[in-house]
């Protein structure tokens, strides 16, 4: 009985692997710097990544792969996460400076959409159906982190304090869910969104026993897409809270992910190859 249940749970983990989905390379290598972070997908389709050549800059890459500085952030600036609200209206999480930015993609206009001196410094962003924000806050130096809330009227309301590491966050499709993982305690947690924007609730939704945890996507189903820093993999999790399966990656460290406006593809931001890798799904 003891053999059968081993070769089970054998059949299991390799099943959980996907090999029918291989990666390719979107951009070119070394084309981003180690920081590549934060990519998101306009209405048209292009991809947006962060630190694009250097530090500090915003590289647009099309759907054909064409990549292109698109902008320069100002004083010092690093972007991180990256989300769209309206079709012309692109946020960036600026950890260095403690703000959320605000692009017109038209203009390239680049205002402070809010500022909170009290974070750690915004890493990743989430978006609801309403344009409510919420952001990660993770302090590497102790392993701790809080969790956001931000809207232009109110700025950051801290919603959580003394977490884990805060790291990737995502927002159920229906805008009912928000899903946030903490890389060092390779946890993830969900909470209820009440209709004021604020949560209640909190559940573990799953964890893992090895690897770090980074940037994550729902999909169209609304299984969850997540980067597993150093295992080159991304995990896909049922809303459940079920594995899935694991999509194998060229590079170790993926940091995160978005998905084309039609689900068909995925595109991975690699850490230590400084490029974006691509899944057709």
């Amino acid at each position: 009985m003891k053999r059968t249940l081993k070769i089970l749970l054998l059949i299991f983990v390799i099943s959980s692997c996907d090999k029918g989905l291989q990666s390719s390379d979107f951009t070119k290598q070394g084309s981003f710097t180690e920081g590549i972070e934060g990519p998101a997908t306009d209405h048209l389709g292009n991809i947006y990544a962060v630190n694009f050549g250097e530090q500090g800059t915003i590289g647009k890459i099309t759907a054909k792969g064409e990549s292109s500085l698109f902008v320069k952030l100002p004083n010092g600036s690093i972007g991180n996460g990256i989300r769209f609200g309206d079709k012309n209206q692109m946020f960036i999480a600026d950890y260095t400076n403690h703000n959320i930015l605000e692009i017109n993609l038209k203009s390239k206009k680049i205002e402070v959409y809010a500022n909170e001196l009290e974070a750690n410094q915004p890493n990743d962003i989430a978006i609801s159906p309403d344009k409510t924000l919420y952001a990660s806050d993770p302090n590497w130096s102790n392993n701790t982190g809080k969790l956001w809330k931000v809207t232009k009227e109110k700025g950051f309301e801290l919603l959580e304090k003394e977490m884990g590491t805060t790291n990737g966050i995502e927002v159920s499709n229906d805008g009912k869910k928000l899903y946030v993982n903490e890389s060092v305690q390779r946890k993830i947690w969900v909470y209820d969104i009440s209709k004021n924007g604020m949560i209640k609730n909190k559940q573990e939704f799953i964890s893992f026993e090895d690897y770090g945890l980074d940037g994550m996507r729902s999909d169209a189903n609304g299984n969850l897409y997540v980067c597993r820093y150093g295992k080159g993999t991304v995990a896909v999790i049922s809303p459940e809270g079920k594995l899935l399966k694991e999509i194998k990656l060229k590079g170790r460290n993926p940091t995160n992910i978005t998905f084309s406006n039609d689900y068909k593809k995925c595109y991975i931001t690699i850490a230590d190859r400084g490029c974006i890798e691509l899944v057709e799904l």
